[in-house]
């Protein structure tokens, strides 16, 4: 019987896990909704403020965002046209997970720099 409970648990743990993760895949996600956060509204800005990511990438991860409802694509104006992104409300449930990953981030870093660290002095 706790082989079966475990296994519940287990599933029903996983599918969510697993539904959050096709969603937010990738390293491209996350500095995405962070920048539109703090302000870069423009595709230019978003790809300036993320080092490394392509035009063609952004485009990609830009409509897969805004096709699960994460963020707004708005065209303004007739000639020249501007497009702006902004966050939809719903972004704003991903605040926490976005927090708690730079804390476990930075405290990652530390835990390697320091154990590293150790390990040198102790091979001397």
């Amino acid at each position: 019987m706790a082989v079966k409970r475990g296994y519940n648990d287990c599933i029903s743990t996983i599918k969510p896990v697993r539904d959050f993760l096709d969603v937010m895949s990738g390293k491209w996600k996350f500095p995405i909704i962070v920048s539109i956060g703090v302000g870069n509204d423009r595709f230019v800005d978003i790809q300036e403020s993320i080092p490394g990511i392509t035009p063609k990438v952004l485009a990609k991860e830009l409509k897969d965002l805004e096709q699960h409802q994460l963020i707004k694509r708005t065209v303004v104006g007739d000639y020249p046209v501007k497009i702006t992104y902004t966050h939809e409300p719903y972004a704003a449930t991903l605040t926490p997970i976005i927090y708690a990953m730079k804390d476990w981030g930075i405290n990652h870093r530390k835990k390697m720099f320091s154990d590293a660290a150790n390990e040198n002095r102790n091979t001397k």
